[in-house]
């Protein structure tokens, strides 16, 4: 199956768990984005909490991870998340780490 058989009209997976890298990055590709290590703190951060939780987490979660991992303000990992994914959280973010297009969402 290819990535387009497996998404909705809006292009987010119909079923995350089919998710896989090869997807991701034909995803971004689509978005205008070149997927380099930043992102994929990000990505794997998301498909990790996905895959405990079953849910996808809110970007106040990404934001925290970043500001672990990057060792930096709350501020300066907030704007990486914007700057890695200018067309926001849920337009971005969540289609390329594969999850559902969410009905409603807080982007805290």
């Amino acid at each position: 199956m290819n990535a387009d058989s497996l998404r909705d009209t809006d292009g987010y997976l119909i079923q995350p768990e089919t998710w896989n890298k090869t997807i991701a990055n034909t995803i971004a590709k689509e978005e205008g984005i070149e997927l380099n290590e930043a992102y994929w703190i990000a990505l794997d951060f998301m498909r990790g909490y996905y895959q405990e939780r079953n849910i996808a987490p809110d970007v106040r979660h990404l934001i925290t991870h970043i500001k672990e991992i990057k060792q930096c303000s709350k501020k300066e990992a907030k704007q990486l998340v914007f700057d890695l994914f200018p067309y926001g959280y849920v337009q971005q973010a969540c289609k390329i780490a594969g999850m559902k297009k969410p009905r409603a969402w807080s982007t805290g």
